[in-house]
């Protein structure tokens, strides 16, 4: 059983910056597409950035140009690193294997909890 542990979250200011990691237990941990998630009160948990075995990148309209997904092979981790945050960003983050399905690989860790204050 793959165990997933994010980390990193916090409460910050509308404009500050956060670095989030994930640890995974997986097995060949680089040949999976990984990604950072969100869920945020109420509403549906939503994708917010893909990374691929080759480091390809892919990131919801909403966070592009203000969050950067990156990965250690070596340390079974994936990082979003998040600036320019708004209080719209607030949300529990998780990491997961990515499908392109859209279904994820393993069960959900615990997330990290964001928020952005105004």
């Amino acid at each position: 059983q793959v165990q997933l542990v994010e980390s990193g979250g916090g409460l910050v200011q509308a404009g500050g910056s956060l670095r989030l990691s994930c640890a995974a237990s997986a097995r060949f941990f680089s040949i999976y597409t990984m990604g950072w998630y969100r869920q945020a009160p109420g509403k549906q948990r939503e994708l917010v950035a893909t990374i691929t075995s080759v480091s390809s990148t892919n990131y919801a309209d909403s966070v592009k140009s203000r969050f950067t997904i990156s990965r250690d092979n070596a340390k079974n981790t994936v990082y979003l690193q998040m600036n320019s945050l708004k209080p719209d960003d607030t949300a529990v983050y998780y990491c997961n294997g990515y499908r392109s399905s859209g279904t994820s690989y393993w069960a959900w860790g615990q997330g990290t909890q964001v928020t952005v204050s105004s």
